[in-house]
């Protein structure tokens, strides 16, 4: 079961990032999910990190699409609340 630990929201500067939430899965953490506002609306991003190439590689890997839905629906819900 997902859970929203926080959300940080930020005022309307006109960034497309909307805000940063921390999630936590059983008893995992999960800091840095940002919240984005794309061509087709909002959506949740998973933290990534810098690598030396200057490339960004995804930090945390949800495997399966029932996972990924559950993260955009739980976060997206808290954004709005």
């Amino acid at each position: 079961m997902i859970e929203v630990a926080r959300m940080y929201r930020f005022e309307d500067n006109g960034s497309s990032l909307k805000a940063f939430a921390d999630i936590t899965i059983g008893d995992v953490l999960i800091k840095g999910i940002r919240v984005v506002e794309g061509k087709r609306g909002l959506f949740a991003a998973l933290p990534k990190t810098a690598g030396k190439d200057g490339r960004f590689y995804d930090s945390v890997k949800l495997l399966s699409d029932e996972a990924k839905q559950e993260l955009q629906d739980v976060v997206l819900q808290a954004y709005s609340a």
